[in-house]
């Protein structure tokens, strides 16, 4: 077992509400396909007009300093002006990343959202999806599935490719292969994303209220009952990957507003060939990414071009900064000095980010993601993106109040 992760040994990401590295664009709630787990309603006619999109994204200008804009939904390729806003957002100079499950990205449409400016992808697969002529498939099983976007991606080329999948009780014991084809594809995949499923929002012994009146939370996609309960831990993915890596170490993480103590995104980078793992970027060389940006280009750090990912060698002479950097430096030498041939070989880096969603606490309130990336827009205000079906539904945020049918819910 690892050992227990410690604040004070890792990088606090430096993120904030006004100054972030992303922000979260949802031009439609339309989508093609069924999540478990998806905290947005289906509304197939919920395009945004351009106009919209131009508001939101000024709005993001004029409060958020982020590096780049997640295009999300909804799947944002249901947009018929996909392209375009891709374009909008190019042009202010942020990068576009395209959130998507993938089943109407084509060869001919990858084009031409490279043309219009996109800089890269993150492709949501997992196995508790209702994808068609894949239902059953475990998540090994989707490694097929997910090589073969990575193969799209990287024969366009120049555009960034991530992979997420919701990871379950049930999918946990497979984290770690996923993070070994990780590995054996390091050249083309640059981030594999696992967001922890955090179930639970509906408790017995809570009332649930907008504006001090009860309501009925069965509106909500998220509203899940008591016999749904799944509480997976980031801390919990962590220990599980070290099962197949006994040195993965996160270096960068953020915590949670009312459990500071939580890890609620980790982010980890690790450095190799598809052979073999040399080792991982520390708390450092995580600061000093974030810093230097934010330095030369006004935003903190989000997603980097491909060719980054592939000049391991060149961040291994930060060394001297980083402890996590000259056991990998160590681990290379060790390496190249019996085999010279490594030299000639290209060191690729990738990061693996860890992501626990929204924490129900006893007392009711909700502990979210302190310094969240995935901020987007409700009726010209910054709001969390997980949890704006309240705000669509009852126009302000539900509130949890224990009652007498739960005598240990005012526990904290």
């Amino acid at each position: 077992m690892p050992a227990p992760l410690n604040h004070r040994g890792l990088y606090r990401l430096p993120w904030t509400l006004p100054d972030n590295a992303i922000s979260w664009l949802e031009p439609t709630s339309a989508c093609n396909l069924y999540c478990d787990g998806c905290y947005r309603k289906n509304d197939p006619d919920s395009h945004k007009s351009l106009e919209q999109v131009r508001k939101e994204l000024d709005i993001f200008n004029r409060l958020r300093n982020t590096d780049g804009v997640s295009i999300a939904g909804g799947d944002p390729l249901t947009h018929p002006q996909i392209e375009k806003i891709v374009e909008m957002i190019a042009a202010d100079g942020q990068k576009p990343i395209i959130n998507t499950n993938g089943l109407w990205l084509t060869k001919e449409k990858l084009v031409a959202l490279k043309k219009a400016g996109v800089a890269g992808f993150t492709l949501h697969i997992d196995s508790k999806q209702q994808r068609p002529h894949m239902k059953g498939k475990t998540e090994i099983e989707l490694n097929e599935l997910r090589l073969q976007y990575a193969r799209m991606l990287a024969e366009v080329g120049d555009i960034s490719c991530a992979f997420n999948a919701t990871v379950y009780e049930d999918t946990l014991k497979d984290v770690p292969e996923v993070v070994a084809w990780g590995q054996k594809h390091i050249d083309i995949v640059h981030i594999l994303v696992f967001i922890a499923f955090r179930a639970g929002s509906m408790r017995k012994g809570y009332d649930y209220l907008v504006g001090g009146k009860k309501i009925d939370m069965a509106p909500l996609p998220y509203g899940i009952h008591e016999e749904r309960q799944i509480s997976i831990m980031s801390t919990d993915v962590v220990e599980t990957i070290c099962s197949r890596y006994p040195d993965f170490q996160p270096s960068a993480y953020l915590n949670g507003t009312e459990r500071p103590d939580h890890f609620k995104w980790l982010l980890t980078t690790r450095i190799g060939t598809k052979d073999k793992i040399f080792g991982y970027t520390g708390p450092k060389f995580m600061e000093l990414s974030q810093t230097f940006h934010h330095l030369l280009n006004g935003s903190y750090l989000a997603y980097t071009k491909p060719k980054v990912h592939g000049r391991g060698k060149s961040v291994l002479l930060l060394a001297p900064f980083d402890k996590g950097l000259r056991r990998t430096a160590l681990a290379y030498l060790h390496d190249a000095a019996r085999s010279p041939a490594l030299l000639f070989r290209k060191l690729h880096m990738q990061s693996i980010m860890i992501i626990q969603p929204a924490d129900f606490t006893r007392s009711g309130a909700l502990s979210m993601c302190d310094g969240c990336p995935d901020i987007t827009v409700w009726e010209d205000r910054l709001v969390w993106s997980c949890r704006m079906e309240e705000l669509i539904n009852f126009a302000d945020w539900v509130r949890a109040v224990p009652t007498n049918g739960d005598p240990n819910a005012s526990k904290p």
